[in-house]
């Protein structure tokens, strides 16, 4: 029983850490009465109890649903699509029609208006099947952000409204040859002509750069170099088929091959000024203000990965025989999937976690941060020791955890390195010290 004074431990149970994760349950009356932390709480002298909280009818639908395309549909035909790099539309459009694309779409605009955290239980077990199909499809949540957090209505209706009606993609036009973790390097150049912008410039691995129906393009529209990041970039919604676009060849890369990956170069390409986002010198905190919506879900990709490499390597263990008995009895190897399954769990608290908070409406850079980084890294562990675990056959491609490694190393990369996540994440930490 608490005290009616006890107001500093109420506060406290409701804003501990790992509140995200829990509700507050008021026991001890008839009712069964649940009461909405923490006003109602504190003045109320019952005994409360934290209960952890069960995914929603509708959760559980899309993540089976999800589950369901991921292991009967993407899982068969990634191995081809690997080793073809073919763009796997097919696998889109179907995606597409199940309603398993453009979950951030507001429904004014056509879409099924999702939080963070449900599209994240989405994105994990479509990267259960292949995280290259599930690249190309984040990739256009990542594109549509910056519109669905900064567009007018005009925009959305006209940009958002589009992918809701067909199977199109878009993408995020950032990154530069030049200018990857230090956005404000950025070279490209818009310059303003009347009621239009001129852009000149080059972008560098771009996903879905060759598939894009349009961009979201940030390109530099101070030419002062001692401008802060903050004023000299603009932000611009641009048509794929504009005059002067000119997309590069698809690159082939280590892993998730059948992402569609190029350079785009822009020449002389007009842009009209309705459609700049905001205003002139927005554009900066419009694309890492997205990345606070995308890397929960690029977190929960590759939890999806490593949740994979897992189930391969317990269903080979417990197959593969060695000195008599199966592999999984060996001590080495049970602990190398202990590790994995501890790994696996954790990931996905820190995925969940940031996408509870921006889903809150609070600002979740710490937690997207870490979520990114931890997970990352937990990918590229645990798809390692799944290779281990299959020995000789893991090496192999014929086995899929081979691809799995492959496909891996790009989370620490892409989004944000590895060590940009903790840079963030210690200054982050060390600003709530200084305050």
């Amino acid at each position: 029983m608490l005290a009616e004074g006890d107001t500093n431990l109420l506060q406290g149970l409701w804003s501990y850490p790992n509140s995200c994760c829990c509700r507050l349950i008021v026991s001890g009356d008839s009712t069964g009465t649940s009461l909405s932390p923490p006003s109602a709480l504190l003045h109320h002298p019952n005994t409360l109890f934290l209960n952890l909280t069960e995914l929603t009818d509708q959760q559980k639908e899309f993540q089976e649903v999800a589950r369901k395309f991921a292991r009967e549909e993407i899982v068969p035909a990634a191995p081809s699509y690997d080793r073809s790099g073919e763009y796997p539309f097919p696998l889109i459009k179907r995606a597409w029609e199940l309603g398993l694309i453009n979950g951030h779409i507001p429904e004014d605009f056509g879409g099924m208006g999702l939080g963070i955290f449900d599209a994240c239980l989405i994105t994990e077990e479509l990267a259960f099947g292949c995280t290259g199909v599930q690249t190309a499809i984040e990739a256009n949540s990542l594109g549509q952000m910056p519109v669905i957090i900064a567009g007018n209505d005009a925009q959305k209706k006209k940009y958002l409204g589009r992918m809701a009606e067909e199977p199109l993609m878009c993408a995020y036009c950032v990154t530069e040859p030049e200018a990857g973790s230090d956005v404000a390097g950025i070279k490209t150049r818009a310059v303003k002509k009347g009621d239009e912008y001129v852009v000149n410039g080059q972008k560098m691995w771009i996903t879905n750069g060759g598939k894009a129906n349009w961009y979201f393009l940030l390109a530099r529209t101070d030419p002062d170099p001692k401008c802060p990041a903050s004023k000299a970039f603009t932000g611009f919604i641009v048509e794929a088929d504009t005059p002067g676009v000119q997309p590069g060849r698809k690159e082939l890369n280590m892993g998730q091959r059948c992402s569609d990956t190029r350079g785009i170069t822009f020449e002389d390409v007009r842009i009209p000024k309705e459609n700049v986002l905001i205003g002139e010198g927005a554009g900066f905190k419009i694309a890492m203000g997205a990345f606070d919506k995308t890397r929960p879900p690029v977190a929960a990709g590759a939890t999806g990965l490593a949740q994979r490499a897992l189930e391969e390597a317990t269903k080979y263990a417990l197959e593969r025989k060695s000195f008599g008995k199966f592999i999984a009895e060996h001590q080495a190897v049970s602990f190398l999937l202990a590790e994995m399954a501890m790994k696996v769990e954790l990931a996905r608290m820190a995925y969940q976690r940031a996408a509870w908070e921006v889903d809150q409406g609070r600002r979740n850079t710490y937690y997207a941060s870490i979520a990114k980084a931890f997970a990352g890294d937990i990918a590229n562990q645990c798809a390692t020791d799944a290779v281990q675990i299959f020995g000789g056959n893991g090496f192999n491609s014929e086995y899929p955890v081979e691809k799995l490694m492959r496909d891996a190393k790009i989370y620490q990369i892409y989004e944000g390195t590895a060590q940009i996540q903790r840079l963030i994440i210690s200054r982050e930490h060390l600003g709530k010290f200084k305050q």
